[in-house]
């Protein structure tokens, strides 16, 4: 298990890559509108499957929400 900061939210996870963690959370990588954030720094989606997540890394994942 790995422990990072998914939007905010400690959580405790088993994904290791930034695909894995969005696939784990149902969210589909070729969705647009669709960034991620590792550390402050956008994760370019190219690298996804091999961006590795680390204990205590900070994790933002923006996209749109309907809504109003």
């Amino acid at each position: 298990m790995t422990r990072l900061t998914v939007n905010g939210v400690d959580e405790d996870v088993t994904a290791t890559t930034v695909a894995q963690l969005l696939a784990a959370r149902g969210i589909d990588p070729t969705a647009r509108f669709l960034a991620v954030a590792v550390n402050g720094a956008v994760v370019r989606r190219a690298t996804w499957d091999e961006a590795a997540l680390n204990t205590g890394d900070a994790i933002e994942i923006v996209r749109p929400l309907q809504g109003g």
